[in-house]
């Protein structure tokens, strides 16, 4: 019985901790009612410092609309993303990437709120 409950907390803090480290960090830059304007840098940790390779600029309204524009600079050829989602209880959300080469993609989805 033990080994179980062990093994079940496990499993759910593995999930906890890729669930947490899926969200970019967005650090707030300017903020009022009509809503937040946001950076999400990519940061890559080593054993002894931090670096970023790239970032994110957004806005989120307090309806959760919002928009975003991007580089990621990790690969050997940077990547852009430009994306936007509605706000409300059905959300779209729609967004492409390119690197101008030969990553290009277009992502979609949608996000209900109960």
């Amino acid at each position: 019985m033990s080994k179980w409950i062990f093994a079940s907390v496990s499993v759910a803090a593995w999930c906890a901790a890729v669930t947490a480290a899926a969200e970019p960090v967005r650090v707030p830059v300017d903020s009022d009612e009509k809503g937040t304007i946001y950076v999400a840098p990519n940061v890559n940790p080593t054993e002894t410092s931090a670096y970023t390779k790239g970032a994110t600029i957004g806005v989120e309204r307090p309806d959760g609309s919002g928009t975003y524009i991007g580089t990621d600079t990790s690969t050997p050829r940077p990547t852009y993303s430009l994306g936007a989602s509605t706000g409300g209880n059905v959300s779209l959300t729609g967004g492409v990437l390119s690197d101008g080469k030969n990553n290009n993609g277009v992502k979609a989805g949608v996000t209900i709120k109960y």
